[in-house]
């Protein structure tokens, strides 16, 4: 039984689905849009909101978590704190927004756009 089990596995085992998220999380940190498919929008938005909300705090500490959850991209980390995360001080969540578009033509699969508000 899967009880209380919400993560989606994406047919990839943990240390791929780590690298799909801190891939996906630093695309949409560098263009503040990205067009994934809409279950991986939906598994990114609590991964990404996590990030932003402990890079509000600006600690030497969180800066060092955000960086190891983010595959040590310093640049896209200091991105984050410089430009993203000072936006969203006096707002508590709900930092991205996910618009659902159409089926992707290929393959049928739901398509959407994760965006920071």
């Amino acid at each position: 039984m899967r009880h209380h089990n919400t993560k989606r596995k994406f047919g990839r085992d943990k240390n791929q689905r780590k690298a799909l998220l801190s891939s996906l999380a630093l695309s949409l940190i560098i263009r503040g849009k990205i067009k994934t498919t809409e279950i991986k929008a939906k598994e990114l938005r609590p991964f990404i909101e996590k990030i932003v909300t402990q890079a509000k705090k600006d600690t030497v500490a969180g800066r060092r978590l955000i960086i190891a959850k983010l595959s040590n991209r310093k640049p896209e980390v200091k991105r984050l704190f410089e430009v993203v995360a000072p936006k969203y001080v006096d707002q508590n969540g709900g930092y991205t927004r996910i618009l659902k578009l159409g089926a992707r033509k290929s393959d049928g699969a739901k398509m959407a756009v994760i965006e920071f508000v």
